[in-house]
């Protein structure tokens, strides 16, 4: 027999409208009745035609997730997290992959629309407010570090606290010549992690020097071995090093042991991200660790509430939560 509402309002003891407004994921339900909800929805394997609620609201049912590159592991994690909290709401999740240019992010942020999804999630490199649609022509929200004055909702951790944060750990260990590898002017998060770097340097008494700032056009482990190469051919090397992701800092720990020295010992190094193979590497790495469930949860209410309704509500700039991993790479065996 079909489930309907009214047998998982009965389950519960309560409305039929108080069950509707949790499948369809409406914020405003006591947590209580919630809860006794989601357990009637789970025993009765109640599931809601989500084709027929969506041509009756005039809606998709899908949302888009614009990302720079999958084969980054944060960006494949995010995404994953997204999808998570898009379905408890029920929507589905299409994904698209920018490579982080800003012609392929104006052009996929062009092509978004209401005849293709409801509203979309997007983490850009080198979109400029020109590029933004008009508020109100589709539901967004940015992810992420990059600084543009538009009025859309905005969901990221303090980047330059973060960054400040790791380099201030390398301070505390006695470290003097802390370098950086990862500026890109053409990347909004390497200049919010390069000025985070330089306020740690300057809170921790130590100078600014240019020449221990590596470039890195891309944030992968052979961009991060060859600039952690080009730090130790320096004629005084660091004996630290803040990378702007954990894979520039994995390709900088290989770099490292190539070279026939030891990371702490040598060369201490903090990466930003908290991917699990920050955790599983050879010594382990330390790392920035992102709350990356708690924006995409974030992220996916905001976009939920202006669909659903709450469409004039001033545009939201919300922080949300990160630590210092600390582990063997800074702390030693």
């Amino acid at each position: 027999m079909t489930v309907t509402l009214k047998d998982v309002a009965t389950l519960a003891g309560v409305s039929v409208k108080t069950v509707s407004n949790v499948v369809n994921g409406y914020a405003f339900v006591k947590p209580e009745n919630r809860r006794r909800v989601e357990e009637a929805l789970a025993a009765t394997g109640y599931r809601p035609n989500v084709g027929a609620r969506n041509l009756r609201r005039g809606r998709t049912g899908f949302l888009a997730l614009m990302v720079p590159e999958l084969s980054i592991p944060y960006f494949g994690e995010l995404a994953g997290l997204v999808i998570t909290a898009a379905q408890k709401r029920g929507w589905s999740v299409l994904i698209e992959q920018t490579q982080g240019t800003r012609s392929r992010e104006r052009e996929t942020l062009s092509s978004l629309g209401p005849h293709l999804v409801d509203g979309a999630l997007v983490h850009p490199e080198a979109l400029e407010a020109a590029d933004f649609p008009s508020p109100g022509e589709i539901p967004l929200v940015m992810l992420g570090e990059h600084a543009v004055d538009v009025p859309i909702d905005h969901v990221a951790i303090d980047n330059v606290l973060a960054a400040h944060t790791a380099v201030s750990h390398l301070a505390s260990l006695g470290r003097t010549r802390i370098a950086a590898i990862g500026r890109n002017p053409a990347r909004g998060t390497s200049s919010q992690r390069l000025a985070g770097y330089r306020s740690g340097l300057s809170a921790a008494g130590l100078s600014f020097s240019d020449e221990l700032v590596a470039p890195a056009e891309k944030w992968h482990r052979s961009v991060g071995s060859a600039a952690m190469k080009a730090l130790l051919a320096l004629p005084a090397p660091p004996d630290a090093v803040f990378c702007f992701n954990d894979l520039l800092a994995i390709g900088a720990m290989r770099a490292v042991a190539e070279l026939g020295l030891r990371v702490p010992e040598d060369v201490a190094i903090v990466g930003f991200d908290n991917n699990e193979e920050s955790a599983f590497s050879l010594p382990s790495l330390t790392t920035i660790a992102p709350d990356k469930a708690a924006l995409a949860e974030a992220a996916i209410d905001l976009v939920n509430r202006r669909i659903t309704g709450d469409k004039a509500l001033p545009a939201q700039d919300i922080q949300t939560p990160f630590a210092l991993e600390i582990r063997e790479s800074t702390r030693g065996r």
